[in-house]
């Protein structure tokens, strides 16, 4: 079989991966620990976010003709692929936050929402709150005026029973 029969299907599974996807960022895990390596794809799971380790020629190959092709020259050494198709700022956050307790953890660049992100960008995209966060917020600021109103309804209302039955002692 030839090589490149092999590395088609590789890179259908890249291409495939980044087809659709909200964010893809660019790590390299060199000097993790096993342990590490663990927690963080725990975490990256747990997020949404599927993480994998690609050789760079199939990346770049995969990227070729899309947004991500922009991080062609971040592929250098050996990296790992963050991809979210939910959360855009999920694989930011949870590498950022990571890479805090992690020094080993190299975050490169990426793509979130068809914009090429280099390392600062991805710290200030990591500060975004999750978009189950950002709808509690919006909810939470909905509910506090109908909470308030149907308090000072309740408040009339028993305001006005307990006027009702003076007058019918009259």
């Amino acid at each position: 079989m030839a090589k490149v029969e092999l590395k088609a299907p590789v890179v259908q599974e890249i291409s495939e991966k980044i087809d659709g996807a909200q964010s893809v960022v660019l790590v390299d895990h060199r000097g993790l620990t096993v342990q590490e390596d663990t927690e963080l794809r725990r975490k990256l799971r747990e997020a949404g976010v599927t993480y994998k380790v690609y050789k760079n020629t199939m990346m770049k190959r995969a990227f070729e003709g899309t947004a991500c092709a922009e991080l062609d020259p971040f592929l250098e050494g050996p990296s790992a692929m963050a991809v979210s198709k939910e959360d855009a700022t999920a694989p930011a956050r949870v590498l950022t936050e990571f890479a805090k307790t992690a020094k080993a953890l190299e975050i490169k660049a990426g793509i979130v929402d068809g914009q090429f992100c280099d390392v600062d960008a991805l710290g200030e995209v990591a500060k975004i709150p999750s978009r189950e966060v950002l709808l509690g917020r919006l909810f939470g600021s909905w509910q506090a005026p109908v909470a308030n109103f149907a308090r000072v309804i309740k408040q009339i209302a028993e305001k006005d029973g307990e006027a009702a039955p003076a007058e019918a002692a009259e």
